[in-house]
């Protein structure tokens, strides 16, 4: 039973900040769930390529697409500031395996836009809907250059920590039950595939930051100027121990005492991350 004292001292972190932080926590021993604005809605920002990829390894187990087949990373997906690959020759080709880890474990966004081209919006949507992802929306492949840190939650790509969790409770489940893993149009070894490139996360400085060196997040950041977010499953000695999806919103340039806005909501996310390996590790 997760203790009132973790809830109160979730909330104290977070009420020490002057912007928007809701999460969502599960601990996966025990079943039980805390939460904080877990059903307000909010911009996803790249953590909405967890949905992507999903989407993707739907169309390959469906016989339309194949991990194998080549990508083209067009100049036209380019025009972004997350990743590598915006800073190299256009019109380079990969497979879509490569293009799905590239996606999330540096959050590159030209891999983004030629996978969500290729999968399209539609069939993306369509399956966070089907999992009951309800307050989801992917509005863009890749929104408007200059313009994803400062477009309000109803104007872009938009979730909840709820939803986020949602996504990944059932991509863990589904690694162990092929019934579960198809309500994803997948199969077990495709959910397998998604945590371990999920786990292979390189951007390691929020669930990940206070936890002891090595510890293994199957997670996905997401980042705008004004959005820190980041949704993971956090591992102990090799077992799912808890679920943490952390979104914080109107997040400043500096904050009064003079420091980056952005260290701070890193900091705080760690810090609640920290929290709950140390109740739930009891």
């Amino acid at each position: 039973m997760i203790s009132i004292g973790l809830e109160n001292e979730l909330n104290r972190l977070c009420d020490e900040q002057p912007f928007h932080t809701g999460w969502y926590v599960k601990n996966l021993r025990t079943g039980t769930v805390l939460e904080r604005h877990g059903s307000i809605v909010v911009p996803s920002a790249s953590t909405r390529k967890i949905a992507i990829m999903m989407a993707a390894l739907k169309a390959v187990n469906e016989g339309e697409l194949s991990l194998s087949q080549p990508v083209t990373m067009a100049s036209r997906f380019k025009n972004n500031d997350s990743g590598c690959f915006q800073h190299l020759q256009s019109d380079f080709v990969i497979q879509l395996q490569d293009a799905l880890v590239m996606m999330i474990i540096v959050s590159d966004n030209t891999c983004t836009g030629a996978v969500a081209d290729l999968v399209g919006l539609e069939a993306i949507n369509a399956l966070c809907q089907s999992i009951g992802m309800a307050d989801t929306v992917h509005r863009y492949g890749i929104p408007p250059a200059g313009m994803a840190g400062y477009l309000p939650a109803d104007k872009t790509n938009s979730t909840t920590p709820a939803d986020v969790a949602r996504l990944l409770e059932l991509i863990l489940k589904g690694v162990h039950d092929n019934d579960l893993a198809s309500h994803l149009g997948c199969t077990s070894e495709l959910c397998q595939l998604a945590i371990d490139i999920l786990s292979w996360q390189r951007l390691r400085n929020r669930i990940p930051a206070r936890l002891p060196l090595g510890t293994k997040v199957a997670h996905k950041t997401g980042t705008t100027a004004k959005n820190y977010n980041d949704a993971g499953i956090v591992y102990a000695d090799g077992v799912p121990l808890f679920l943490i999806s952390a979104y914080t919103d109107s997040v400043p340039v500096e904050l009064p005492s003079g420091d980056p806005g952005h260290t701070v909501a890193y900091d705080l996310t760690a810090r609640l991350s920290r929290l709950c390996w140390d109740e739930f590790l009891q």
